[in-house]
């Protein structure tokens, strides 16, 4: 078999190097920023099979993808994301061509799987956590026990796997929480990652009562400590501060109040293998039926279809300043 190594390229020059891997849409909350508490998730006959997932993600390593990212839904409901991540470890360090592989989480399952991930090679793990008080805790994810956790975040810990907290920022929501947050993750020796909360589907209230701009949360921030820009890349959208009397390093993701697109390296293949150009478009390509109706040489050909719908930039600001979700998918089907 010839192996395709031709660097994946989009129209504005940009090398794709990331690729966020959804393995299922299901998951066992129902965050009010992300889902409807009424959902409906595949079929499971209509999600790809681990070793097609492997096989695609083999693809992407080959033509220059050096970052993989293990999403959802959440993925640690998916029965046999553990030996994918075994599979793609393999591909890790010299020679492999895949230099960081890693997961976001709700952590719920965590503490079922943290060995294993280690063993495959993952050193850092994402997990969404929006507030530590239990009651605002659970009233935010509907479904979900802090306890559990808590307790998937310190298994993933002793098991050698740094931590980054996501949390997203929710205007009247877990404001107060954002603080207590910080200094809990600096005490942990956690990194914290802040979001604004983004036009994706349709859920149960209005975005906008809860959009909070980062700006004005990081002003809030400056009262209480100083704030120092950091060089320091993960190679998605953060951008990063040290907080000097915490220790801790800060990340804001700003899509609506400032605009990261300029830079995108990235591409996203859901759980049907459908593969998507942007979080904030509709335009996607199945590699998964190319792939099984004409081999590797048609998947292959339909990646490099896919790089050409690649835009620019989403338009999340105007879209939350309308009201209306940019895209009618919710985030649970793209992956995060």
């Amino acid at each position: 078999m010839t192996v395709n190594n031709t660097p994946l390229v989009d129209p504005f020059g940009r090398r794709i190097r990331y690729l966020r891997l959804s393995v299922t849409d299901r998951c066992d909350m129902r965050c009010r920023y992300c889902m409807a508490e009424s959902m409906t998730f595949l079929p499971r006959e209509a999600v790809m099979s681990i070793e097609e997932a492997g096989q695609i993600a083999d693809a992407f390593i080959d033509r220059g993808v050096t970052k993989i990212r293990l999403t959802g839904g959440e993925p640690l409901v998916r029965k046999g994301v553990d030996q994918l991540a075994a599979h793609l470890g393999k591909r890790l360090g010299q020679g492999g061509g895949l230099e960081e592989l890693t997961l976001t989480t709700n952590a719920t399952y965590l503490d079922r799987h943290a060995d294993a991930l280690a063993a495959a090679g993952i050193a850092r793990i994402n997990v969404s956590l929006d507030s530590l008080d239990p009651d605002r805790f659970h009233q935010i994810t509907r479904r979900g026990e802090l306890d559990r956790t808590l307790a998937g975040i310190r298994a993933a810990t002793n098991a050698g796997i740094k931590i980054k907290i996501n949390t997203v920022a929710l205007k009247g929501l877990n404001e107060d929480d954002i603080l207590p947050l910080m200094r809990w993750c600096a005490g942990e020796g956690h990194d914290l990652t802040l979001i604004e909360t983004m036009p994706l589907g349709r859920i149960d209230e209005d975005r906008t009562d809860r959009y909070l701009p980062l700006n004005e949360l990081r002003a809030r921030i400056e009262q209480e400590y100083s704030l120092a820009s950091l060089s320091d890349t993960s190679g998605g959208p953060a951008r990063y501060w040290r907080v000097g009397e915490l220790g801790l390093k800060l990340g804001l993701i700003t899509p609506l109040s400032n605009n990261f697109c300029d830079g995108c390296n990235r591409v996203r293949l859901s759980a049907t293998g459908r593969l998507y150009l942007c979080l904030g478009h509709d335009d996607k390509v199945d590699l998964l039926s190319a792939l099984r109706n004409g081999g590797e040489a048609a998947m292959h050909q339909a990646m490099d279809d896919a790089l050409r719908l690649k835009p620019l930039r989403h338009q999340f600001e105007q879209d939350m300043d309308a009201g209306v979700p940019s895209v009618q998918r919710h985030m649970n089907v793209t992956g995060g």
